[in-house]
């Protein structure tokens, strides 16, 4: 439960219609079959779903609230909310409820609120709908017990886990009780349903759980019956849902032969169990100023209990290493296709905007300079412009190796850009002079003046041509401020300004695979000797054999890193400790193991390497702030940006004592 993870179960416990005794002892066994904090249960699981007219008779009603007692006695042990269905009768009315119990007490009783009339759900013959306001009742020995639906359970030892209950039908009427619980508070929803199957219907249950989520920017458990209902006329699947925000983190999915098979008659369960994380949905809540948490909201009564606190296993939880490009080819493919089409329109507005019928960009063979060019020619058929409107400069200087000024040449002729070749050492050496540095020192002013001439020279080129320069620095980069100021820092339009390393590199991958497919060898061929070139900004001498010399990654550190930290630091608003928890849970060899469809594997980092450059990337990143104060305008691709007009308001001056002290706490 620390850092905001809890552990929720949505289960389907094995019953037997109108079957209390063997109800209770199943639906005990599912409870103590699992470790989470809270665990769900289906609609009515007490009785079963399916009594129909039984639930008009004494008998049945008197068996279920001794049931629901002896389920509160059986699961006191256990350190979890758990919430069950149950028919209740009050004041001679019969109330569909799901009753919400902790440590041998029953905290309350929440009725459902929308009775369907229809087809195989004749509800509305048995049971009313349940009131909002709350009132104390008795009920299962218990004296003062909060009924109604306006209910909340807060966990007092577990800051934000705030439960709401609500029932099958109440989630598909157009205005749900979870949503007046969201805004009073309520950031977990559980759902004790008992849906039945046909053709269809699970995947319009799976949308429905996973945007009801979303729209309530909240975690969403929901279990249904299954298994053991009467199927006279219908059928239950025990479908289970977890989900947080719009994403299904755990599913059971309905009639599952293996599953059924293996819970049989033996009072076996099924179910969806998954750690929701909680100080993300806090975090999302609290960036979103439409979303107002008022908990006073609507009359709300809170039921207050306690759990332990422990480190919440984060075992059943995928914690993606590489956040922003998706793991599934397909859904690759269709998000780069995204991207680049974004890129390509920003630019083309641009253009467009400014008149300019040239492009002016520096190539040099490298990942971001081939994707920038990429989109260049993009805008420019999106224009209807001749290519060879895009002047593409390649601009060698001390540390240029062959490999790159080819590939540089060949990209450029391949896409029919044109292509001019501007040296720097003659003009860098008189600098030199001019400042009175010693070319054989290999210091910072050794390495700038290079990227300052280069912007110079692409500066110049544009005005006298008319034309607009084209940046190529990409996310990651400028989050690290790893830019010359005033050099590649700078441009009149910077297309990759939104897009992590991580990505650009798929990116590329995915015009050569296009390229291949449209028969463009030559361009398919020189984009993978790209994507297989070190990435190096080739400011230092190369080696003697005529190899790259300054590798970027080996001074900043490991990019899939970095656009992890970066991910979980501007998207999920995490503070060091969470970050380098989920870091060593996705980087420490749990899921960092094998290959994507593009070679690109995933790293295994021990925990000292990564709190090494996650050190790192915290100095970086706040002491470079003034770099990304004055960025030039590009297009935003994702949720993560650094823009200085929108994404990333940040003072230049903001100190990182806080964040490394919490760090040096670490280790």
């Amino acid at each position: 439960m620390r850092d905001g993870f809890v552990q929720v179960a949505a289960l389907t416990p094995t019953v037997r219609v109108a079957d209390v005794d063997y109800n209770v002892e199943a639906c005990s066994a599912a409870a103590h079959a699992t470790d989470a904090s809270v665990i769900v249960l289906p609609e009515l699981a007490i009785t079963g779903y399916t009594c129909e007219d039984l639930f008009w008779q004494d008998s049945l009603l008197a068996a279920a609230e001794r049931g629901l007692a002896m389920l509160a006695a059986s699961t006191a042990d256990l350190d979890a909310l758990v919430l069950v269905g149950v028919p209740v009768r009050v004041a001679a009315k019969l109330y569909n409820c799901a009753a919400a119990l902790c440590h041998g007490e029953l905290l309350g009783l929440v009725p459902k609120l929308n009775i369907p009339t229809y087809g195989e759900f004749y509800e509305g013959r048995r049971f009313s709908r349940g009131p909002r306001d709350v009132t104390l009742v008795r009920f299962a020995g218990y004296d003062e017990v909060p009924f109604g639906a306006e209910q909340l359970f807060e966990c007092e030892s577990v800051p934000g886990l705030v439960v709401a209950a609500e029932i099958c039908e109440d989630l598909w009427v157009p205005s749900p009780p979870s949503t007046a619980a969201a805004l009073a508070g309520a950031t977990l929803v559980c759902n004790l349903s008992a849906s039945n199957e046909l053709v269809g219907k699970a995947d319009y249950r799976r949308g429905l759980v996973s945007s009801t989520s979303a729209r309530l920017v909240c975690a969403y458990a929901y279990a249904s019956a299954g298994w053991g209902e009467s199927t006279q006329d219908v059928v239950y699947g025990g479908h289970c849902l977890v989900a947080e925000n719009g994403r299904v983190v755990a599913e059971a999915k309905p009639l599952d032969d293996a599953a059924l098979v293996a819970a049989g008659e033996a009072g076996g369960v099924r179910g969806a169990v998954s750690v929701v994380d909680l100080g993300l949905l806090a975090r999302d809540r609290m960036r979103m100023s439409t979303f107002e948490v008022d908990p006073a909201a609507a009359g709300f009564v809170t039921t207050l209990f306690d759990l332990d606190v422990v480190d919440e296993s984060l075992d059943g939880r995928f914690v993606d290493p590489h956040p922003f490009v998706p793991a599934d080819p397909a859904r690759r493919a269709e998000r780069c296709e995204s991207i680049f089409s974004i890129q390509a329109h920003g630019l083309a507005k641009r253009l467009a905007h400014t008149h300019s019928k040239r492009a002016v960009i520096g190539v040099s063979g490298g990942l971001d300079s081939t994707l920038a060019l990429l989109v260049c020619a993009r805008a420019f058929d999106l224009l209807g412009l001749e290519r060879s409107g895009i002047l593409a400069i390649t601009m060698p200087g001390f540390g240029t190796t062959d490999r790159t000024h080819d590939n540089a040449r060949a990209m450029s002729e391949a896409l029919g850009c044109e292509l001019r070749e501007i040296g720097i050492a003659a003009a860098v050496r008189q600098h030199f002079a001019d400042i009175g540095h010693d070319e054989a020192d290999h210091s910072v002013t050794y390495e700038n003046a290079q990227a300052r001439e280069r912007t110079q020279i692409l500066m110049d080129v544009a005005n006298r041509e008319g034309g607009l320069v084209v940046g190529t620095g990409d996310l990651s980069e400028l989050a690290l401020g790893w830019a010359t100021y005033n050099a590649d820092h700078m441009s009149m339009y910077g297309v990759n300004a939104g897009v992590p390393k991580t990505l650009v590199r798929h990116l590329v991958r995915y015009v050569a695979d296009d390229a291949r497919e449209q028969g463009n060898d030559a361009l398919a061929d020189v984009l993978l000797d790209v994507l297989d070139t070190p990435v190096s900004p080739e400011l230092l001498p190369a080696t003697g054999d005529g190899k790259i010399s300054q590798k970027t990654e080996d001074l900043v550190g490991p990019y899939e890193l970095h656009d992890f930290f970066l991910y979980q630091v501007l998207r999920c608003g995490f503070g060091p400790r969470k970050v380098y928890r989920l870091a060593l849970e996705a980087f420490g060899g749990r899921y960092a193991s094998g290959a994507d469809a593009d070679d690109a594997a995933v790293g295994t980092y021990d925990a000292e390497t990564i709190l090494k450059w996650l050190r790192k990337f915290y100095w970086r990143f706040f002491s470079q702030q003034f770099k990304r104060s004055c960025l030039p305008d590009g297009p935003k691709v994702g949720s993560v940006a650094v823009s200085p007009r929108g994404d990333l308001r940040m003072p230049s001056d903001a100190c990182v004592n806080l964040w490394i002290r919490e760090l040096d706490e670490l280790g």
